[in-house]
């Protein structure tokens, strides 16, 4: 079995680089299928070889989209994604941007929605280039691989050694923000992306218990939304067996959930411990991400304030795909823990007296998120994640060039089918394009990649059918 696929993945490379659109379908398919039967080291090694692929012009632009999918399907595979998860990152940073230059071309040419870029033809060349000129070829063909380069950036932005790799490049990061807050509205997958990017920028807070006086350090990862921090703080910091607060430990089910399982249908109701507040006083919604906590000296800082009504929320990660976890670093001693407790606003009253005559203090507006949809018990390693993110936009725009893109080949096309923590990103000024067409539904067995041969994508000669 691996020596069928190693000459399958050979076939795929050798396809690749002469632009053949007769046998990279075909070599395409069988990687495909003979993955999931070899050992994860022979993975390892394919997904290696992929990376100066994706990072060099050595194929068509529709060829390199593929093989970007491609290479998120070993990754689903529980292959580690090692150069070629940054290598993704890096051609979506490249591609994203004359994306962008398409879409704003489109709206200066006549207003509505980009087209899908799955439906793309040799009439929307033509309107761009009243507005881009000899740049038109090169942005269409951006926007016509930049679904298929999101979708797989989502896997990659799912494994925690690409999260670190932009925790390290806060450039990359800021660029990758900005390309997905303005693709976001006409492509939702990119909602996604973005929601993965806000992942990244937080891995650790300190934790200040009011009742008791105590602060922690906690260090996090994976953690999709402040239902799963709040969960995995009291499994971290509730009874004996932990740090020794007081209140009654989660249930075991709802803490794996959050962290690595399916929900389990028997315990599917999480009821809350706390009121989370910011060291100002502001509240910290549940429906936030821990990335929008505010923070003091680059640290977040979250205090555990008496609940003023009971909360309960549902017990299932909103990145199924992603697996979370939280730990406490240290306890803070007595004398730094003081410190603290003077730059933290004071309690409020959970519930006003009944002899008050002033209402409680406005609480801030909160961060909702759009579609909490509750993830379904199936499979974890799960390529596109069923929640939603927050709306706001984080980083600047970048200002771009249209990437060069090689010319597509001559041949007769076959019909297409288809520490503390690290600083946030700036925030972005940009305005999102305008709601496009949904994001396709993916193939059989796997919730996000598109149909594979038949077809990794619908692009039999990997150029566009106008061209």
């Amino acid at each position: 079995m691996v020596d069928e696929f190693r000459a399958a993945f050979q076939e795929l490379i050798d396809a690749s680089v002469a632009t053949d659109p007769r046998h990279f379908p075909t070599a395409v398919h069988k990687v495909y299928l003979l993955a999931s039967q070899i050992p994860v080291s022979e993975r390892e090694l394919a997904l290696e070889a992929l990376a100066p692929l994706l990072a060099g012009d050595q194929a068509a632009p529709g060829i390199i989209a593929d093989l970007s999918v491609v290479a998120g399907a070993l990754v689903e595979m529980g292959t580690d994604p090692g150069p070629t998860g940054v290598e993704v990152l890096h051609r979506l940073r490249t591609m994203g941007k004359g994306a962008i230059i398409f879409a704003h071309a489109w709206e200066r040419t006549g207003g509505s929605a980009p087209p899908d870029p799955d439906t793309i033809t040799a009439d929307a060349e033509t309107r761009v280039a009243t507005d881009l000129g000899p740049d038109a070829p090169g942005a269409t063909m951006c926007w016509w691989t930049i679904r298929r380069h999101g979708l797989a950036a989502k896997t990659m932005l799912s494994e925690p050694s690409v999260r670190s790799h932009l925790r390290r490049t806060p450039a990359l990061h800021a660029e990758l923000v900005a390309i997905a807050n303005q693709l976001s509205d006409p492509l939702p997958e990119f909602d996604e992306v973005r929601a993965l990017l806000h992942m990244a920028e937080a891995t650790s807070a300190l934790v200040m218990d009011r009742h008791s006086g105590r602060a922690f350090r906690v260090l996090f990862d994976g953690i999709g939304d402040n239902f799963q921090l709040h969960t995995l703080l009291a499994d971290a910091l509730i009874g004996p067996q932990r740090q020794g607060l007081p209140g009654e430990p989660p249930d075991p089910r709802w803490v794996s959930a959050f962290r690595d399982t399916a929900p389990d249908p028997g315990a599917q109701t999480v009821r809350g411990w706390w009121n989370l507040v910011a060291h100002d006083g502001t509240w910290v919604w549940n429906e936030g991400v821990p990335a929008q906590i505010p923070t003091v000296d680059g640290e977040h800082v979250v205090v555990l304030d008496e609940q003023p009504y009971p909360r309960s929320w549902n017990a299932a990660r909103r990145h199924p795909q992603v697996h979370g976890w939280l730990e406490v670093e240290s306890e803070l001693d007595p004398e730094e823990t003081a410190l603290w407790w003077k730059r933290v606003a004071p309690a409020e009253p959970a519930i006003p007296s009944a002899d008050t005559h002033q209402g409680p203090p406005p609480l801030p507006e909160p961060v909702l998120l759009q579609g909490q949809d509750t993830p379904q018990p199936q499979r974890v390693r799960n390529f596109l994640a069923q929640g939603e993110t927050t709306t706001e936009p984080d980083a600047p725009a970048p200002t771009a060039q249209i990437p060069t893109v090689p010319p597509p080949p001559t041949q007769p096309e076959p019909e297409p089918g288809a520490a503390p923590a690290p600083a946030p990103a700036p925030e972005p000024q940009d305005t999102p394009l305008r709601q496009g067409r949904p994001a396709p539904a993916g193939a059989p067995g796997n919730k996000l990649l598109p149909p594979l041969p038949q077809g990794v994508s619908k692009s039999a000669n990997w150029g566009p059918t106008w061209r």
